[in-house]
């Protein structure tokens, strides 16, 4: 009793003294939610992630004019009508789930990440806040709303990672690795002496980030990031099963987009294939795992499922 005693005056001490209550600990990220992208005629968007990529169209609660195009009910892509001044890319934000929107938020100001959106909710129950990233990409993390529609004509139903520009990566590492938790899954390059992708998995979940390392030690000089390639490294991809299903079925149905590419073998040993939306964005086809040993490095993780 005397022990037990000491112990409640010792706290009371400390309440005296203004001792700081422990910090929030971190929600759970367990993957990606949608990206978001600009588009600079929305009918024409439509047509590509409906008619080729076989997403849902729905309401968009986040902004009025938007548009959300799901491959599951947690997973879309946004899009937005372009601005007058949104200059060469077409991103707008990337996001991802969390198990607790305002948790996420209060864990993020505790931490002395000082650009820090309201959290907003939807009619359905979804929540969301946004911040930014060290190089001043928009972030969100969004608590799904309970149940949704499912999504049967889509190409996949699975958007297995996201990749944008990144210029210092150790600066992103210091936000998405150290702060957030997102795991390394793998590297590589054209060239054995540069750094071209950064792969990390969202730190509950097996969805990952890709840094689309430019500048320095890339094989990507800053003279080449006109609009055209911010639509090739800012991207999503989704998962396949089987690629030579997924595209002969695009190719029968008379689906692929005006500008395509592949299927190709990627330096990650995963079959891959390209298309692009009207604006120039990237949705990469990729299948779920190697079918030859990657280059570069190895896989330090467990791939992603359908």
């Amino acid at each position: 009793m005397k022990f037990a005693g000491s112990i409640a005056a010792g706290i009371a001490a400390l309440s005296l003294l203004g001792a700081a209550p422990p910090p929030p600990a971190r929600p759970a990220i367990d993957g990606i939610s949608h990206l978001a992208v600009y588009s600079t005629d929305m009918a024409k968007s439509e047509d590509f992630y409906v008619r080729v990529l076989g997403a849902r169209k729905g309401a968009d609660p986040e902004e009025a004019n938007g548009v959300r195009f799901y491959f599951s009910p947690r997973q879309f892509v946004e899009v937005l009508p372009a601005p007058a001044t949104h200059g060469p890319s077409m991103l707008a934000h990337v996001a991802y789930t969390t198990a607790d929107a305002a948790g996420m938020r209060a864990y993020l100001a505790a931490n002395a990440v000082r650009e820090l959106s309201p959290v907003r909710a939807g009619a359905a129950g979804e929540r969301w806040f946004a911040t930014r990233d060290p190089e001043g990409n928009v972030v969100q993390f969004v608590q799904p709303a309970p149940g949704g529609e499912a999504v049967g004509s889509a190409i996949s139903g699975r958007i297995i990672h996201v990749g944008h520009l990144v210029h210092d990566r150790a600066k992103q590492d210091g936000f998405y690795r150290r702060l957030l938790g997102f795991r390394p899954y793998w590297y590589g390059a054209f060239n054995a002496d540069k750094v071209d992708w950064v792969s990390q998995q969202a730190p509950d979940g097996r969805d990952w980030l890709e840094y689309m390392m430019v500048g320095p030690g890339s094989d990507v000089p800053l003279t080449k990031v006109d609009a055209n390639q911010l639509g090739v490294l800012n991207h999503l991809s989704l998962g396949v099963v089987n690629m030579q299903a997924a595209v002969t079925k695009l190719y029968a149905e008379n689906r692929l987009s005006p500008r395509h590419d592949g299927p190709q073998m990627g330096l990650d040993g995963k079959w891959q294939a390209n298309f692009y939306d009207p604006d120039g964005t990237r949705v990469e086809l990729m299948e779920y795992k190697a079918v030859i040993k990657p280059c570069c490095s190895s896989f330090t993780a467990d791939d992603p499922t359908p």
